[in-house]
């Protein structure tokens, strides 16, 4: 059986938290943009708030499937 290492050990997986965290903060959008509004809300917090469910998928997956209790 192969032994799980710890995800801070793999640096796929630190890449991949860096960029959700990074892309889940709409800082990339331009200044003062809200159009077009979608139920609601401007698009940005749709960006964002689909880009944190992204990461909070992720980090459950990390942590059930690569996280070693041992």
């Amino acid at each position: 059986m192969k032994k799980k290492r710890e995800p801070i050990e793999d640096p796929r997986i630190v890449i991949a938290f860096l960029t959700l965290i990074a892309l889940s903060v709409p800082w990339y959008l331009p200044e003062g943009s809200y159009e077009p509004v979608i139920w609601g809300f401007p698009y940005w917090v749709l960006v964002s708030l689909f880009f944190t469910v992204l990461l909070a998928v992720f980090c459950a997956w990390v942590i059930n499937f690569y996280w070693s209790e041992e």
